[in-house]
């Protein structure tokens, strides 16, 4: 296929992304045509799944206004995919404009959109690194002047550990960033789950969409998802479904499929942010 004028060179473009799936679950246009059919695919096998994106986003929106309301201003999204709609520097400078964002992600798509559109504002950073490599999150220059002042720091991990399997040790890959962070800071992570939400029959055959991506989707039970908050004290509610952590009003009635994941936000111990 022709390569688009805004695709960096060496991308295979014959391998669906991850990133860019989810870039085409929410409505954006940073996607290949292997990545829309990916993405099609995923969608019969479990529909909703558009739904369970945008339920992801507006969680991580709600947290991130829970983070500045708790006094912080620091954000290092890790695995945060494609700028699109409802970025964490959005929700966090309608309550703080001093408020600083540092994104990193692995894919070249997401990662060069997000120096072009992020690009002249000195509160905001896009990073190349993989989580599975945290000391290259932590090297980056940017990540640097973020932690070096020892205020606490907001890390995000939204529908990203989900794509980090066993072998890959996602609990070690996230201590590796979480012992950085200073007293007070806060982990926010969403994941899919399998017991959130309707059983669905179309299971395998999503993760054998995403088998053939650049990363498997490995879901986990509660408590599994749970011990990634080792170092932290879970804010109320807890670990809940995705749409059940700190609703913007009254629950409303909500396609089930939303449920299939748990979110949650947890701080670190010592100085209280």
């Amino acid at each position: 296929m022709e390569r688009p004028a805004w695709a960096p060179q060496g991308i295979d473009l014959s391998v669906p992304s991850v990133s860019r799936m989810y870039d085409y679950y929410l409505g954006g246009s940073h996607n290949f045509e292997v990545d829309r059919q990916a993405a099609r695919r995923a969608v019969e096998a479990w529909p909703g799944l558009p739904k369970v994106a945008q339920a992801n986003r507006a969680f991580m929106r709600r947290a991130v206004r829970f983070a500045v309301q708790q006094g912080i201003t620091r954000f290092l999204d890790v695995g945060s995919g494609i700028p699109t709609f409802g970025t964490v520097h959005e929700a966090a400078h309608a309550l703080d404009d001093r408020a600083r964002v540092v994104y990193v992600d692995n894919d070249p798509v997401a990662v060069a959109h997000g120096r072009t559109v992020l690009s002249g504002d000195p509160r905001l950073g896009t990073v190349s690194a993989d989580l599975r490599s945290p000391q290259d999150v932590l090297e980056a220059p940017e990540v640097e002047a973020l932690l070096e002042p020892g205020e606490p720091v907001a890390l995000l991990l939204v529908s990203v550990l989900h794509f980090v399997p066993d072998r890959d040790e996602p609990r070690a890959c996230l201590a590796g960033l979480t012992r950085h962070l200073p007293p007070g800071s806060l982990l926010v992570l969403t994941h899919a789950s399998p017991e959130s939400g309707p059983r669905r029959d179309g299971c395998a055959t999503l993760r054998e969409v995403y088998d053939a991506a650049n990363a498997p989707l490995v879901t986990r039970s509660k408590s599994q998802i749970q011990e990634f908050f080792e170092e932290f004290e879970t804010v109320e509610p807890g670990l809940v479904p995705v749409p059940s952590w700190r609703p913007d009003g009254p629950p409303e009635r909500e396609d089930p499929v939303v449920f299939c994941g748990f979110g949650g936000v947890g701080r670190k111990a010592g100085t209280a942010a």
